[in-house]
């Protein structure tokens, strides 16, 4: 069975385009994640030469990392194997319709103990809009349409790096509450972020104004915060692989240990009960 087609890939194109041309575009996420993955890099042991960064806001991550090769958001990735020493997936991974075949893209770019980074939104991202829109839409028109993109939890993405052939894999990640001042506000600043709706089975058509309007009363009733504001989740979702590497720690074989484990607790070992049929 094929796999159905989540994003529309020109359609995530042009709202890059437009929230890079805005006067204002909203990239707080990405100045949050740029600090972040600096920071992790620095607890590295290891100096990277050859960075390749996966992005569709390359003039802010070209600044970030001057030395890079930036790449764009394709499903085919311009990477060429066994290039670079330290890869890194920018805010875009949780638009992509295949994410292993990503991941696989990325660890075949990576010279052997090269490193994998990759910032992502998880599926706790607007979970009050979604449910503000969804009900909505159910009063006003009696029906449902796609509207925010279904993203990845954490224990999934970290599943994805294993299946991708990443050592070392580890996956993390914070949460971020912003406040805005009502419904309206949090849309336009998605706007602005490059992060409105591309999926590929969205609506065609203009959505009724009683419907955002519903929405808008929803959210102002159910996530109000201090001084008449609304409050929305960003999920931020790290991901960690390395390329495998003959150097790099693996776990021991089922039943090679030399030592009890209470031996190592210094711990006394008390023996379980037989059951019955044990004899």
């Amino acid at each position: 069975m094929k796999t159905p087609i989540l994003t529309d890939t020109k359609a995530l194109t042009r709202n890059r385009a437009r929230a890079v041309a805005m006067p204002a575009p909203a990239l707080f996420l990405h100045e949050d994640l740029r600090d972040e993955i600096k920071e992790r890099l620095t607890e590295v042991n290891k100096t990277f030469t050859s960075v390749a960064i996966i992005t569709g806001f390359p003039v802010f991550w070209r600044d970030a990392f001057p030395q890079a090769h930036i790449v764009a958001e394709d499903e085919v990735l311009a990477l060429e194997p066994c290039a670079h020493d330290l890869v890194i997936h920018a805010m875009g991974l949780h638009w992509a319709n295949d994410p292993v075949g990503q991941l696989i893209q990325c660890l075949r770019a990576l010279k052997p103990d090269g490193l994998f980074l990759a910032a992502l939104l998880g599926g706790q991202t607007l979970h009050e809009l979604r449910a503000c829109l969804a009900e909505a839409e159910a009063t006003v028109t009696g029906g449902l349409s796609p509207r925010i993109l279904p993203m990845a939890e954490i224990r999934d993405l970290g599943g994805l790096l294993q299946r991708a052939g990443f050592a070392l894999p580890v996956a993390d990640g914070f949460t971020r509450k912003v406040h805005y001042r009502d419904a309206y506000h949090l849309m336009h600043d998605l706007r602005a972020m490059g992060e409105g709706n591309a999926l590929t089975a969205r609506l065609r058509h203009p959505t009724r104004r009683a419907v955002f309007a519903k929405a808008a009363a929803v959210y102002a009733q159910s996530y109000a915060v201090a001084d008449d504001r609304i409050a929305a989740t960003f999920e931020m979702i790290f991901l960690t692989g390395w390329a495998p590497h003959e150097s790099q720690q693996k776990p021991l074989r089922p039943g090679s240990a030399t030592k009890r484990l209470a031996e190592a607790l210094n711990a006394p070992e008390i023996p379980l009960p037989a059951t019955k049929g044990e004899g």
